[in-house]
């Protein structure tokens, strides 16, 4: 294992191409292949109007919101949110992130490695 300190500018945003996705970029920040044991964290920036898809997957989320307001959908209940706001989305639970304000919504999204 090696340590890793790095700029989020200085980390390629990819597109987010997933069904449903629109508006989506993803910064990988840390992951397996940093040498990370467990978790991968990774920066995303979602325009206004833009959301991640709807989907569902047998592993955790937590998020935090760094910028911008959103609605989080998970399940069948619906959070607002905003700077400074933590999310824990359980495994297997549908969930999604739409970006309701006039900027980029800006979070941090840490999962554990899926192999």
């Amino acid at each position: 294992m090696r340590e890793k300190v790095v700029h989020v500018s200085r980390v390629e945003p990819k597109p987010v191409t997933e069904g449903g996705a629109r508006g989506t970029r993803i910064r990988w920040l840390i992951s397996k292949e940093d040498g990370a044991p467990n978790f991968s964290m990774r920066y995303f920036e979602i325009e206004p109007g833009g959301r991640t898809p709807r989907h569902s997957h047998p592993w955790e989320h937590e998020i935090f919101i760094l910028e911008g307001e959103g609605l989080v959908e998970i399940g069948d209940r619906e959070y607002e949110v905003g700077p400074g706001t933590a999310v824990f989305i359980p495994p297997d639970v549908f969930h999604s992130i739409t970006n309701t304000g006039t900027g980029i919504l800006k979070l941090l999204c840490l999962i554990p490695h899926v192999d």
